[in-house]
């Protein structure tokens, strides 16, 4: 089977993206770095792709607000194309700015209004925080919704570095509903996958959330970074625990291409 093609979308500022595509290259996938410029002129088209991937980065200096900017751009100028895009059975992933975008352009948690309804503020200690996490899923129905996360353990690991990623609903209705519909999928936990405060929660997200999708499964954002946790030797407690034959976060990389296949 061809290998399912990967758009990674470049701007200023985003530097995440060489691993990214990497992670979707080891994981099966043919990554592409298109920016977001040649997407609005049309000299690269969406429809031609069957992942669209928001990469972590600082987009535009988050000048105004992290993932403002590049939000803005998709909302005004693309977002025609990506409700089509995501009609027709595309993916989409946000990682930790990539996040940031998905929920202040409206695609997370996805509504018809493509209105906000979550964000992600400063972290509660007020600092960068770069350190690693466990992750759990609150529930089976929320690994059995988002087609990133099925099959994946109990509690994963992942790195997280950002200094605006607590996530905050716009209302306790819209927790709620995403509570209900499975749409929460990653919640920080320590090892053994209890909530905590900080340090297992490093930013003071509400109600620990992690990561979520919007109703079809098939958009996604998290703040960690999967793609910093492909190869088993990038744990930092490997030589104590053993080595993985991967990473956490390949499975994720993994789920996408598997989709399409």
């Amino acid at each position: 089977m061809p290998r399912p093609r990967v758009l990674i979308l470049k701007a200023a500022g985003i530097n995440c993206d060489a691993e990214t595509g990497h992670a979707f290259d080891r994981a099966g996938g043919s990554p592409a770095f298109v920016h977001i410029n040649e997407l609005i002129e049309g000299e690269e088209r969406l429809a031609d792709f069957q992942v669209l991937a928001f990469s972590g980065g600082f987009t535009y200096g988050d000048d105004i607000a992290a993932g403002r900017v590049l939000a803005n751009q998709v909302k005004n100028r693309l977002m025609d194309d990506v409700r089509a895009f995501i009609d027709k059975g595309g993916l989409i992933i946000g990682i930790c700015n990539g996040f940031q975008v998905l929920v202040k352009s409206g695609l997370l948690p996805g509504n018809e209004r493509a209105e906000q309804e979550v964000t992600l503020a400063d972290n509660d200690g007020g600092v960068f925080e770069d350190r690693w996490v466990c992750l759990r899923a609150p529930s089976p129905a929320a690994k059995d919704l988002c087609v990133w996360t099925r099959g994946l353990p109990p509690i994963v690991t992942m790195p997280v570095a950002h200094g605006e990623g607590k996530f905050i609903p716009k209302s306790e209705e819209v927790l709620d509903r995403l509570k209900r519909g499975g749409q929460i999928v990653f919640q920080y936990c320590d090892a053994q996958g209890r909530l905590g405060d900080f340090p297992v929660n490093p930013n003071g997200s509400v109600d620990s959330v992690a990561g979520i999708c919007d109703p079809t499964g098939r958009v996604f954002g998290l703040m960690p970074h999967p793609e910093r946790h492909i190869c088993g030797l990038q744990h930092p407690r490997w030589t104590r625990e053993g080595l993985k034959r991967h990473g956490d976060g390949l499975l994720i990389f993994q789920n996408a291409v598997r989709y399409f296949r």
